[in-house]
């Protein structure tokens, strides 16, 4: 299930490139019209839709396997350039997800509050093309943590620190406006505690982030 939950995530990112790669095929007189780059000092706002796909693997107290469902959600970002390559962007979105359990069914819902604070590097900042790398910080907060019932009265997941890793590509439409494609991998990890510890797992989710969406440049 990992390898081809990766595998759509990997197929999902390049098809959002190929397309944002199709914006910079823009007549050279419409690319010159008030374009200016990225500099030092901008302030980037995007809206992205993002998917977070999770890359489950667990060890559980009871044995088996345990399912994270996928989701689809609107996400904010704020970019701030140090310099015209260097930059730092923080994503605010929140997910909510099923989770399930091969032997005991449905371990109910919860949602992820994650906010990831990377330190980028713009390559070509000043052309209509420009991707970027970067790598951070995530900090999630699970909240709305639902028990399905029946067996299960109560759920508990722990607040944990994860790294980030991420690539993307800024491509100037007009104006100060810009198409992105953009993709994370958050290495995230949470201990699990059902009924009051009954039950415990150690939970690695390792969400693949991908989003696209626009931008504006201040």
């Amino acid at each position: 299930m990992k390898i081809a939950r990766t595998s759509r995530a990997a197929a999902a990112a390049l098809a959002l490139g190929v397309a944002a790669a199709g914006f910079a095929s823009v007549p050279e007189a419409q690319a010159q019209q008030g374009f200016s780059g990225k500099s030092a000092g901008d302030i980037m706002v995007r809206a992205r839709i993002i998917g977070a796909i999770p890359d489950e693997d667990a060890t559980t107290s009871i044995g088996g396997n345990v399912s994270v469902s996928n989701d689809w959600v609107p996400e904010v970002d704020f970019t701030y350039f140090v310099t015209d390559n260097i930059a730092l962007e923080l994503i605010a979105a929140t997910t909510r997800h099923d989770v399930s359990h091969s032997a005991a069914g449905s371990l109910g819902k919860v949602s992820l509050l994650p906010p990831t604070l990377t330190l980028q590097y713009h390559f070509m900042p000043k052309e209509r093309f420009s991707p970027y790398l970067g790598a951070g910080v995530n900090y999630t907060f699970f909240y709305k943590e639902d028990a399905p019932g029946g067996a299960i009265t109560s759920i508990d997941y722990k607040n944990s620190f994860g790294w980030a890793l991420q690539g993307g590509v800024d491509v100037a439409l007009t104006g100060n406006w810009y198409a992105n494609v953009d993709v994370k991998k958050i290495f995230l990890s949470t201990d699990v505690s059902i009924n009051g510890g009954a039950v415990t797992a150690d939970v690695d989710l390792d969400p693949w982030i991908v989003g696209f969406g626009v931008g504006y440049k201040f």
